[in-house]
């Protein structure tokens, strides 16, 4: 009887010992990809807020998708999971990005508000594409396409007013608008797609 209490217990110990083990290496994936979402939702929130550029938002979701793309590269070279190694140099990685989303964020450059209707609808446009990087509708791949073409057709507003002594002309407008339209559409079907950023 004595022989079978402590084989037993022998054997509690060592299926205690391998649920502990397990959940380490689980929490420290959880980390990253809890990591990755925060740095998502300050990248929303600066976009929301105007504090990041559709610039700087395109770059930053770039390096974003970068990473998430480097990571998934190293779970699939080892099995699966991420080596204490790879969880280190991910963690250095979202170290950087996230100085430089706090850098981006706080730098004097702002996405401009402005009045009318571009102006809003611009507004809009960037609420939504917030609202999709915050809900994972957006991973970080579609988000920096989005904010590139955002990005092209604030440069092309801006280069349009130099040429028009500060005004956009009838003709300026309407190429906007229908530009805005545009990237409304891919926006809307960006979200609704099926990929979605982990969670």
């Amino acid at each position: 009887m004595m022989r079978l209490r402590s084989t037993g217990g022998a054997i509690a110990t060592l299926a205690l010992t391998a649920l502990v083990s397990i959940p380490a290496a689980a929490r420290a994936d959880g980390r990253i990809k809890k990591r990755a979402g925060n740095q998502q939702n300050r990248i929303a929130q600066g976009v929301q807020s105007g504090q990041l550029t559709a610039r700087e938002t395109a770059r930053l979701e770039h390096k974003e998708s970068a990473l998430n793309q480097e990571t998934r590269d190293m779970r699939k070279l080892d099995g699966g999971k991420l080596t204490p190694q790879d969880k280190a140099t991910v963690n250095q990685q979202q170290n950087k990005l996230s100085k430089q989303i706090y850098n981006q964020k706080h730098d004097a450059q702002t996405q401009g508000s402005g009045t009318g209707e571009i102006a809003q609808r611009k507004e809009n446009q960037q609420d939504r594409i917030a609202q999709g990087v915050a809900s994972g509708q957006l991973t970080a791949r579609e988000t920096a396409r989005l904010e590139g073409k955002e990005s092209a057709l604030n440069q092309e507003t801006r280069d349009m007013r130099a040429l028009d002594g500060g005004k956009l002309t009838p003709q300026d407008k309407a190429t906007v608008n229908q530009q805005q339209n545009r990237l409304s559409k891919q926006i809307y079907e960006q979200k609704h797609d099926e990929q979605t950023q982990p969670q």
